[in-house]
């Protein structure tokens, strides 16, 4: 079964940046929507962006002019560039995709409407 693998999590202080990436276990097949969740511990777990093949991408607002999402439609792979990272932001972050093209961003924002998960990346921003 495909599975999608993400990389690039890991301990960064207060300020700083780093950037998730997320691929497929196997490209045989196009994704229409691609995002990234995150759970801290004791919370539930929330959309931080999503991007549809050649659409514009939405963000939680906590994020909104720090984080980008990207995404390459021919690889359907998907990053998340992360820039002046707050101590709010330590979480598990998830790549999450689906071959359907979901055009409501209230779907976009509800997990169970996508069928392919990463295993999950730790993030930690701490001094």
């Amino acid at each position: 079964q495909v599975q999608l693998v993400e990389s690039g999590g890991g301990l960064v202080q207060p300020g700083g940046s780093l950037r998730l990436s997320c691929a497929p276990s196997e490209n045989t097949f196009s994704l229409g929507v691609m995002g990234w969740f995150r759970q801290a511990p004791g919370k539930q777990r929330d959309l931080v962006a999503v991007i549809s093949s050649g659409g514009t991408p939405n963000y939680a607002d906590s994020v909104k002019g720090r984080f980008t999402v990207s995404m390459d439609n021919a690889k359907n792979t998907a990053s998340l560039q992360m820039n002046s990272l707050k101590p709010e932001d330590t979480a598990v972050y998830y790549c999450a995709g689906t071959r359907r093209r979901i055009p409501s961003l209230r779907a976009r924002v509800n997990g169970a409407n996508y069928e392919y998960w990463g295993q999950g990346t730790q993030v930690t921003v701490s001094s």
